[in-house]
């Protein structure tokens, strides 16, 4: 299955500038540290918000969780780069029950991905 209303999906500018490409982030500087290998930058961060959503157009989710605030989907797959290089990605949405547009929650390389 593909991620419900994955068209309209969210990548939050903050999410991206303010974690994942946050090297001085106490919990995202590891992922800061791998999409940078890879040539995502903070003065590109659209480069990676639409890497990540194209990624939600593209893959299949591999796991729901439903909650009692909506639904977690996790999707599992190559992630285009910068540099032409595809490491594997695994990208964590989220849909409230109030909302039918999913929002990005993180991203992060899948175990033994550099490419």
């Amino acid at each position: 299955m593909k991620l419900p209303n994955r068209e309209k999906a969210i990548v939050p500018e903050a999410k991206i500038t303010l974690y994942l490409l946050n090297a001085q982030h106490p919990k995202g500087r590891g992922k800061a540290r791998f999409f940078m290998q890879f040539g995502f930058s903070v003065a590109q961060w659209k480069q990676l918000a639409d890497a990540l959503f194209d990624h939600a157009q593209t893959h299949e989710v591999v796991k729901t969780e439903q909650t009692q605030f909506g639904t977690r989907y996790v999707i599992e797959g190559a992630l285009a780069t910068p540099i032409n290089r595809q490491p594997q990605v695994r990208a964590v949405w989220f849909s409230s029950t109030d909302s039918t547009q999913p929002h990005l929650v993180t991203a992060y390389p899948l175990e033994g991905s550099d490419d």
